[in-house]
């Protein structure tokens, strides 16, 4: 895939979300960069998507499966919450909200719930991915191909102002908030 300019979408939540997810198509896997005369693009299908910055790789569900009546490319061994299982694997595309298309030349068959695609670090790792919780909102935000090196710490630090403690005065020394008193009979109570 190559994108020279780049496509985002970013999607909010009211409240503090406990998941991201987003629609994304998926058909058949072709070489979309090289249009080949006469080639008729397969279907494609809407399904709902979950991103996991935890999973390695891109899931479908086997209602993927049966719905574009794909045919395995290969078995792979993954591991999971329950331990390790050998899995079917395909070769698709996926469609972002974006339009941004990633071909997938492996994608495994996993047991989903309440989604039926896994978004992985395979694709999220192409891009520019953030998540800010404002103002009671959360904000999720993703774009290809990645533009910015995102540094929180570089960006804040030459902004902060070091703390500087202030020196105590002596117990026997005058109060350094002006009432005349000594320290011990101050603010150094």
């Amino acid at each position: 895939m190559n994108i020279t300019t780049p496509k985002s979408f970013t999607i909010e939540y009211n409240g503090l979300a406990s998941s991201l997810n987003t629609p994304c198509g998926i058909c058949e896997a072709i070489d979309i960069s090289e249009p080949q005369a006469g080639l008729k693009h397969p279907p494609i299908m809407q399904f709902n998507a979950l991103w996991d910055t935890g999973a390695e790789g891109s899931v479908i569900s086997e209602r993927v499966v049966k719905s574009l009546g794909l045919e395995p490319t290969g078995v792979a061994r993954v591991y999971h919450a329950n331990g390790e299982s050998m899995v079917n694997t395909y070769s698709v595309n996926i469609f972002l909200p974006n339009n941004a298309v990633f071909y997938v030349p492996m994608v495994t068959e996993g047991i989903l719930t309440g989604t039926d695609v896994l978004i992985g670090m395979n694709i999220i790792s192409r891009g520019d991915f953030t998540v800010t919780a404002s103002k009671g909102k959360t904000k999720f935000s993703f774009q290809i191909p990645s533009t910015h090196d995102t540094d929180y710490v570089k960006e804040h630090s030459s902004k902060i102002a070091p703390i500087v403690k202030e020196k105590t005065p002596g117990r026997n020394a005058l109060c350094s908030c002006g009432s005349g008193k000594k320290y011990k009979h101050c603010c150094g109570k």
